[in-house]
């Protein structure tokens, strides 16, 4: 029997999701060598479903078994209508002519656009048809001067096309469904099966806000620990009469709603849900792209993408997703971040901003990432993440300057030393407490909720934001224990090495030029520690970063004119406290280690003062004001001129009318002149109206005048306003996506997959959105996202 008929795959009629983010299923792959239609190309199983029309295989070449969920998946996803996209002009003849975005809404329910081909196409026709032409499906429509054939093509009701149309009803609607027609569920089934499925719910809602594991090592009825998910189910049953009544050992074999597949499908429902409200959210609203990458728990290169906008004059950070990448390499990257935005209906021609680290297939001016966004829209303008920049300032001096350069070495190597053994730290944190008690004793600390908290001292970190200054914060404080530390190695150490090392740390950290150091530059990175951690709020906009660099600049400046006295001071109570030699000023000065012979005679006060403490500064706000050029550029300069403070002093209308010019995009070449005389109007009302004084940025700015309703009174300023706030400033909140990405995928759970991964992250960093979607939204979700055993209430 076998020669004639081939046996059919099983299929669970339940699912699972796999590891694609809405579906598992995929079109049919052909197995056997001899098959006839082996040479027939077929999409692998694990290839996502194209959103552009022009990438989609036909529907025939999916297996028969899975064809209704790939359509399920489609409708339930809504044709793809980029309204936001630049459509491109045809000639016809001599008369221009282009698709025209308001046809979206005379055929909403089915007309597709495909920016890849150029053309529009039927969703239903690619879904069931059957016979007819093949304008809409294949080659697709691109007679943009006679609308009347897509008219034609609805045709009467009997037409390929309204067939198709009531098919595609028929599959979505629950009442009209095979299973639901032959089943035998009677009323109180569907209720129950609507408790356990709710119930399900709530325990994967639990879950995903605290980024825990779903399945246990042994889910048997016998195990003592069957995994997060079955034991909090199992704790609700006890609780709650009605879900114990459905639940578990009291449902159906079949139908008990607790498998992986089914948990993964519940999981895959919540994020469509998320990333769908963030898209209406955003609608067709101008936006920026965030773009990081790094290496998962499994070495598996993400690519984490996060959509910076305005709404309301908030500025708003969402992550929207986490994409594999085989390959960091520009191209690829693009390839990725073009598949993201098509597939959730977004265009790269509303994109005005583009933030990313400093590397090289980043920011290359040839092959770039941000250049070949740029060959594509003159407007997505870059910039290079304010806090990489930042610390790579702060990395520069600490590698340059050679006194400073070998004081973060040793640092580390007393870190290392001290934290090198449990035993060590052990001793440490007793030493510590100890400190703190006795200081507790001698009112030198006051007490508290929150304060004199157990720590320890940290490492230092090229890549990680502030851990120079969090490393010498913590030295600092616990000084007197580390150095109880390193005696205790010194004295019994278990090789001479040990030994050796100890003693040489501890002879540097006593020494005057240690403590000179260390307060030297806990002083300097503490001026910019301020400038790092608000440069990472999400809310931050380009204009108050810049005026945040320059306050930075200014401390230091007043730093080295004046803060001399005050930093010998408190070096001086320092190495009193702790029994260090305090070194004359007015004596010459004596290099360690270096021969005296040919030296230049110098007094203490000049190797501290001029080629520590001035070379030093100076080193900083020299880094700084390399690494921030962006301020010198006209576009920066520009958008200055919007700040609101001191009564608008910044403002020039030049200026802002030459910003406007560099988005010809947003503003026509009539649009000048109006900005002109919207200018002169918005700067009389906003010097003469109350509610406008003692704005400390253009956040505040743009808050205000939506409260006031100035923005509909002066468009084009707030749009103005939009356009700076989009701009992106750092990428803290990708980063924030890889902090999260380590706790959903540990160790432990290292064979995630990466669109479980992705539905897991979503879910766990945008709780806000995840907290509004109620739970009849996912039900209908998950309901539709394949055939199910089990049927909801009519």
């Amino acid at each position: 029997m076998l020669r004639y008929f081939k046996r059919k795959e099983n299929s669970s009629v339940e699912g699972s999701s796999g590891t694609n983010r809405s579906l598992d299923s995929s079109p049919a792959k052909k197995t056997k060598k001899n098959d006839s239609n082996s040479e027939k190309h077929c999409p692998e199983i694990n290839e996502k479903y194209p959103s552009d029309p022009g990438n989609r295989p036909s529907i025939s070449s999916y297996h028969p078994n899975v064809q209704d969920e790939v359509r399920r998946y489609y409708l339930q996803k809504g044709p793809c209508q980029p309204r936001a996209h630049e459509f491109p002009i045809t000639e016809f003849g001599r008369k221009k002519r282009r698709f025209v975005k308001e046809w979206f809404d005379d055929f909403p329910t089915w007309l597709e656009y495909s920016i890849k081909n150029d053309a529009a196409y039927c969703l239903c026709c690619y879904l069931f048809k059957q016979g007819g032409g093949d304008t809409f499906v294949g080659d697709g429509f691109k007679n943009w001067k006679k609308k009347s054939i897509v008219y034609g093509h609805i045709g009467g009701p009997n037409s390929t096309h309204n067939k198709a149309q009531r098919n595609c009803e028929a599959l979505l609607n629950q009442k009209q469904r095979i299973e639901t027609i032959l089943s035998n569920h009677t009323s109180q089934d569907r209720i129950d099966y609507q408790t356990r499925l709710s119930a399900s719910i709530g325990v994967v809602r639990i879950l995903l806000k605290q980024g825990l594991p779903f399945c246990g090592h042994d889910e048997s009825e016998n195990s003592n620990n069957r995994g997060n998910f079955l034991e909090i189910l199992e704790w609700l049953c006890g609780y709650n009469e009605d879900i114990k009544a459905v639940t578990l050992k009291n449902a159906p074999e079949n139908l008990k709603l607790t498998s992986p597949d089914i948990q993964k499908d519940i999981v895959s429902a919540i994020s469509i849900e998320i990333v769908n409200t963030i898209a209406s959210e955003l609608g067709d609203s101008l936006f920026a792209i965030l773009v990081d990458e790094s290496r998962d728990m499994s070495s598996k290169e993400q690519m984490a993408i996060v959509l910076r906008y305005v709404d309301d004059g908030n500025v708003i950070e969402r992550f929207v997703g986490i994409e594999h990448v085989t390959n960091t390499n520009a191209i690829t990257l693009k390839e990725a971040i073009d598949d993201f935005l098509c597939r959730h209906g977004l265009s790269i021609s509303r994109l005005r901003g583009q933030g990313y680290d400093g590397a090289s297939n980043m920011r290359g001016e040839l092959n770039g990432l941000k250049t070949l966004i740029l060959n594509e829209n003159k407007c997505a303008f870059y910039v290079h993440c304010f806090a990489h920049q930042l610390q790579l300032a702060l990395v520069a001096v600490a590698k340059n300057h050679d006194l400073v350069s070998d004081f973060f070495t040793l640092v580390g190597n007393v870190v290392n030393v001290v934290g090198a053994s449990a035993k060590r730290r052990d001793i440490l944190r007793e030493k510590h407490g100890d400190d703190i008690l006795e200081a507790l004793e001698n009112n030198e600390l006051s007490s508290g909720q929150g304060l004199n908290q157990e720590t320890s001292v940290k490492r230092t970190s090229d890549t990680r934001w502030s851990s120079h200054y969090d490393t010498l914060i913590s030295l600092s404080r616990m000084f007197k224990s580390v150095i109880a530390v390193l005696e205790v190695v010194r004295m019994d150490g278990t090789s001479s090495e040990q030994k050796l090392e100890a003693r040489v740390l501890l002879d540097y950290m006593r020494s005057y030029e240690f403590i000179f150091c260390l307060h030297l530059m806990r002083k300097v990175l503490g001026i910019t520690n301020d400038l790092s951690k608000a440069l990472q709020k999400k809310d931050q906009d380009i204009v108050n970063a810049m005026n945040l660099v320059t306050v930075c600049k200014e401390r230091l400046q007043a730093m080295r004119e004046s803060g001399w006295d005050s930093l010998l001071a408190q070096i001086t109570i320092f190495c009193e406290k702790h029994s260090i030699e305090v070194l004359n000023m007015d004596e010459c000065f004596v290099a360690q280690g270096k021969s005296k012979r040919n030296a230049q005679v110098i007094t203490n006060l000049h190797h501290y003062r001029v080629q520590l403490f001035y070379t030093v500064i100076d080193n900083q706000l020299q880094e700084l004001n390399d690494r921030f050029n962006e301020k010198n550029t006209e576009l920066l300069l520009c958008m200055s001129c919007l700040n609101p403070r001191n009564s608008f002093s910044a403002f020039d209308k030049e200026k802002l009318i030459k910003l406007a010019q560099y988005y010809p995009q947003d503003f026509s070449a009539h649009d000048p002149e109006v900005l002109d005389d919207q200018l002169e109007n918005y700067i009389v009302d906003m010097r003469s109206n109350i509610e406008f004084f003692e704005l400390k940025g253009i956040t505040d700015l743009a808050k205000k005048m939506v409260q006031t309703k100035k923005d509909v009174t002066y468009p084009l300023v707030y749009l103005l306003l939009t356009l700076a706030l989009i701009l992106p400033v750092a990428t803290a909140s990708v980063e924030r996506v890889f902090s999260a990405m380590n706790i959903v995928k540990t160790r432990l759970r290292s064979r995630m997959g990466d669109e479980f991964m992705n539905d897991c992250l979503i879910s766990y960093i945008e709780k806000d959105i995840f907290t509004s979607i109620d739970d009849e939204a996912i039900m209908q979700r998950f309901q539709n996202m394949k055939s199910r055993r089990g049927q909801l209430p009519l």
